[in-house]
């Protein structure tokens, strides 16, 4: 099985070297490496040019933002099965795209996600949120549910027959895409009870609180783009249910011997 996975950038100097790294450090072989890149006016493709040769497709022009840059990543892609790894992210360990190829072959599964941790900016070996996303059931999107969308991987014939990031929200395409193919289109989907991600919190300005408010009400778009009511309290449990995850200390005991 050939998994391709797909990095979209844009002045990310500071940490698309980590992300390049956690990649073609897998020990997993029969992998597509893509690069799109929105015509960074920092240090960023300098950084990528060093380790050109392995990787696979590198594009680097204006567009028309992440969700644009996924899409058109995804249409280049080669691969059975597609993941999408953010420039602020890496991968836990260098054996996550064996543990996810195992994944797909032992369960037969459309798509599939994992635990992720959150960490410091400026300090990655403090961890601020660990997210378990439990096994998933049909329905628990409507009690404000969600995969992480870093540990999200899908076969690639499924963009095909279901559709894209919807590049119309700015904030919420990845919700709206796995809440369309998991919850409406009912995928075979399978849990990896691993942690596979390390990702990178932002600040808490007033900039990500007027984020967060526009996240909440496209959340609810992507129940109308779909022709589907959320629960009465589904996008109030979607945030609450996430505050736990800054009080969760019990981390898999194989944490340990991860690579990061």
């Amino acid at each position: 099985m050939k998994i391709s996975i797909i990095t979209a950038c844009y002045n990310s100097e500071a940490t698309i070297e980590d992300t390049i790294r956690s990649v073609i450090s897998q020990d997993y072989e029969n992998l597509e490496f893509i690069i799109i890149d929105g015509a960074s006016t920092d240090r960023t493709m300098r950084i990528i040019e060093k380790y050109r040769a392995k990787i696979h497709k590198i594009i680097s022009e204006k567009d028309y933002g992440i969700y644009f840059a996924f899409n058109k990543g995804i249409r280049m892609a080669s691969g059975d099965v597609v993941g999408i790894l953010n420039s602020d992210d890496f991968y836990a360990s260098s054996k996550v795209l064996s543990s996810v190829a195992e994944k797909f072959k032992t369960s037969g599964c459309d798509c599939l996600y994992s635990d992720i941790l959150f960490i410091s900016k400026s300090n990655p070996s403090k961890i601020i949120r660990y997210w378990k996303a439990k096994e998933y059931q049909h329905g628990m999107f409507l009690k404000g549910w969600m995969p992480p969308h870093p540990t999200f991987f899908v076969k690639r014939e499924l963009y095909n027959r279901y559709g894209f990031y919807n590049e119309s929200l700015q904030y919420s395409a990845d919700y709206e895409l796995m809440l369309r193919f998991i919850h409406r289109y009912r995928i075979s989907t399978a849990y990896l009870p691993e942690i596979t991600i390390k990702m990178r919190m932002g600040g808490f300005g007033n900039e990500s609180i007027r984020a967060k408010i526009q996240a909440n009400l496209e959340d609810r778009k992507a129940w109308m783009l779909n022709g589907m009511n959320p629960g009465f309290f589904t996008l109030l449990y979607k945030p609450v249910s996430k505050i736990g995850q800054f009080f969760k200390k019990n981390y898999p005991k194989f944490y340990g011997k991860q690579d990061h």
